[in-house]
Parts: structure tokens; sequence; C-alpha cells
């Protein structure tokens, strides 16, 4: 336990952000440098000696948190970091990008607020890099077996992570033109510098992982060549097909999914473009879709000059705390959540459903109509004379994904199986219905949290391990049958 009176002497204290109208100016981390470390020792003190510790029920990777809360209170951040790398192979995008399902699950949570568990994880690691202690860990030899990566996302990075240090010869296959998946190009700067992830495929060349870019399996290389050229395959291409949205005036220019949208700005920061091809300046924008990526298009629009922005769901407006009866400690709560992008402005309309786009003579959209809905017997049903139409230059649509993309031949050539929600199936070990070809992450399991491609990645390179040796030593914090953790 860290201070036996922490959590009775201290409140929560989270990090300082910068000045909105500072941010909006920039496409840095919206926290102010160096916030967090005069108090996170109190802030880690306020963990509790409660016995059972449900944050590691809420933590996919079942992260060993009293343990690095007690050593960040003691000002031990070697230590710390040594007990958060057990579980976690880069805490540095977890402590930046996860919801912290941790927190939710908190026991001091139960009528106070919880321990500020996801700024303590990242105040560690940052200060692990600060001071050179987070080294390469290089296999003592090589078991002479190889083993490609499908997909270079926080599952496909774990799970190569894992296995090159378990002495495999391991190449990473991903078909964008730099490492990092939906991390590089999906999560805008603003959230999370790409300079982390720079520093992490370092640390992983240094070990000896390779990575092949530019590069898709199904296309530029098949999966029968991958198979003779390897001795297991572990796809993690994530769950990359959008979920579209057919109303009238789809067809129209100006109407974008945010993955067509949010990896043109990120290649702005990387230097490919002076700006954007689809840029938000001057426009009225409107993003369709409540969630995190929604969110992630509501920054960038601000970022780039909007006229205004307006993020719709269909849902109703959550609730600004747990209700007891339908979210139970220590579930996950959906929550009203106030995001860093909402606070720089913006409007956001809940229980509202898109009917149609309308656009001007030369084909480019000009306004979207919309209604209000209600839900009857679960389903959302529109409300007549509820419809308005609203000023949208640029649309995003932001909801959600169904699946592994299927248009690159990779699930055709495999030959693989899916399950009934059509992702790739597998059993308890990560394996999919072909022998030597596993699955990770997003591909597996449906849109899901980092912390869950990380944990996934993590596991089937447990599998693999197995497969290939026999023995399977690598850790394996979940099964995928453990989807009940966490919905």
């Amino acid at each position: 336990m860290a201070d036996p009176k922490g959590f009775l002497n201290h409140g929560r204290e989270v990090a300082a952000s910068r000045p909105v109208e500072e941010r909006r100016k920039d496409w840095n981390e919206v926290h102010v440098p160096g916030s967090l470390l005069p108090i996170i020792s109190k802030q880690a003190g306020r963990c509790m000696d409660c016995g059972i510790p449900f944050c590691h029920n809420g933590c996919p990777l079942g992260n060993l948190i009293p343990e690095w809360n007690d050593y960040a209170y003691r000002g031990d951040w070697a230590a710390a970091a040594e007990r958060l790398h057990a579980t976690n192979n880069f805490p540095e995008f977890t402590g930046r990008l996860c919801p912290a399902p941790c927190e939710s699950a908190c026991v001091l949570g139960i009528n106070q607020q919880p321990v500020t568990i996801k700024n303590v994880e990242v105040s560690i690691i940052d200060k692990a890099w600060e001071a050179g202690g987070v080294a390469p860990r290089i296999p003592e030899r090589l078991s002479g077996r190889t083993v490609a990566v499908i997909g270079s996302g926080p599952a496909g990075l774990a799970a190569a992570q894992q296995l090159t240090r378990a002495g495999h010869t391991v190449a990473v296959y991903e078909r964008a033109d730099r490492v990092g998946g939906l991390l590089r190009y999906g999560i805008p700067e603003f959230k999370m510098e790409k300079r982390h992830i720079n520093r992490r495929i370092e640390q992983m060349r240094a070990e000896g992982t390779r990575f092949r870019t530019g590069v898709e399996v199904g296309r530029d290389i098949t999966a029968t060549d991958l198979r003779r050229r390897y001795d297991a395959v572990v796809i993690a291409a994530g769950a990359t097909t959008a979920r579209d949205l057919p109303v009238p005036g789809r067809e129209l220019k100006g109407v974008h999914q945010a993955m067509e949208y949010l990896p043109l700005a990120n290649k702005v920061q990387e230097g490919d473009y002076v700006t954007s091809p689809i840029s938000a300046e001057g426009k009225h924008v409107v993003v369709i879709g409540g969630g995190d990526t929604g969110a992630d298009c509501v920054g960038t629009a601000h970022r780039q000059g909007a006229a205004s922005v307006t993020q719709l769901e269909i849902m109703p407006r959550p609730n600004d705390e747990r209700h007891p009866v339908d979210q139970p400690w220590p579930t996950f709560p959906v929550l009203y959540k106030v995001t860093s992008a909402h606070e720089e402005g913006g409007e956001r309309i809940y229980s509202a459903s898109t009917t149609r786009f309308e656009g001007d003579e030369d084909g480019n959209v000009q306004w979207l109509h919309l209604a209000e809905v209600e839900f009857v017997d679960g389903r959302p049903t529109r409300k007549p004379g509820t419809e308005r139409r609203i000023p949208a230059q640029l649309v995003t649509l932001a909801m959600g994904f169904t699946g592994t993309d299927r248009d690159n031949g990779l699930v055709e050539q495999f030959g693989l199986e899916l399950d009934e929600r059509g992702n790739i199936a597998r059993d308890a070990d990560f394996r999919t219905n072909v022998p030597g070809v596993f699955v990770a992450g997003d591909a597996g399991r449906g849109q899901s949290l980092i912390v869950w491609a990380i944990a996934e990645g993590r596991s089937a390179a447990r599998g693999v391990d197995r497969h290939l040796t026999g023995a399977g030593d690598l850790p394996a914090p979940i099964r995928p049958t453990d989807r009940a953790l966490m919905a």
C-alpha cells in the first residue's frame, strides 16, 4: 500500500491542459508538459489497501496497478517502470489513449473519485524514457523460427515484440508507408505525438524486429508466399471496414469517412503535405458519430480553422454519473464525456438521425437534413415533424467499423473462417482454422480499445510461441472468451 491515509487526505487531481486558444493553434499534445510530476506522488498515494484490487479486473492487460502506484508514491521510478512493463509493452500509448476501464473498477470509486491510474501510468513511463531506463531487450539466443505479423497497430506491435524477445525472427508487414497502423494515421497528433511511436519502433528494431512498410498482404504478396516463407503468421490487420450511411446525397463531394479525413491531417504533420487535401478550413463541419473517432474529427476540424463544428449522435445523451442499476460498479459505464476536443468548442446534438444530404449545382455538399429520434423496442424511430437542416460543407462519418478488410483478398487467400460477427474466427490460443495462422486485435475481436489490442497481441504471441516451441513461456493476459470482462 502507498499512503495509508492518502485517499482521505487528498482529492483527485488530473493533468493540466493548455489553454484552449493556445492549443487550437498547434498540433502538440494538449496537456501541459511536466504538470503531472508535482502531483503524481499524492495521486498514487490515494491507492487503497483494498484487499481485492478490482482495477486488475477492469484492465484487460492485468496491469499490476497497486504495485506501481506504491513505487510511484515512494519515488522509485525504476521499480515502477519495471512493474509497468511486466504486463504492458507500450504504457506511453495506453497512458494517453486508453479510456481507463481500470479507473471505473477502482474500489475508491464506489463513493469517491477514483485513483488517477492513467495519469500515474503515463508519468512513470515518461520518467523512464527521460532517465534512459527503457532499453532494448535483445534475446540471448535465436530459436531459428520465423514469424510474419500482418499489421503494425498496437496488437501487431505487441505480438511482434513479445515474439522477438522470445528469440524468434519476426517481420512486420504494414501496407501504409510508415509503421504504427491507427496509432500513426488514425490518432491525431494532439492526442499522442508520433515521437512516442518512433522511439518504440527504434527499440524494436534494436531488439531484432524487422519492418516491411508499403507491402499489403493479399495484393503485394500472397498468403501462399507468406506461409511458405514463415513458420507462423499473426494477422493483426485491424477492423478497417467502416460503417457507411446509405442516405440520399451520400455521393456528394465533401462527405468522407473519418479514416479518409484523419490520416491526411496526420500526413501533414509528417511533412507529406503542406495542407490537407481534405481540409475543414472555413467550412461548416458536421461529424456523424459520438465516439472517440468522432471527437478526433472535431479536434482536427478546430485546428484546421473550421467555421463551425457540429457532432451528431443517434443515441440519447448519456448520464453524467454511473447509474447503479444499469451500470453498477465495477462495470465500465457509458457516461457523458467531455474530451479535450469538446472543450475547444462546437455543438453536440444527441438523439439525431441523418435523413439526407443536400448539395449545390456542382455536387458539393451544403446541407445536412436530420430528424430527432426516440427508441421504440430498442430501435431508433424518427419523430414526425422534427426534421430540420444544418449547414454542412464537410461531413465525416465516424460510426464505427464492421470488420477486417475483405477487398484485398487476405481472408480468401488464407482460407480463413469468420465468426457470426464477421470477424476472423479463432480458438482459445488465438489460432485460426488454418494451421500456423493466428489472429489478434480488432481483426478477430472486432472494433475495440487499444488496451484490448495490446493484451490480445501478447496473448496471441504466447499461442504462437507454444505452437513453435511446445513450451509457451510468454505471459498471456487474456483469452478470446474473456469479452465478458468488459463490453
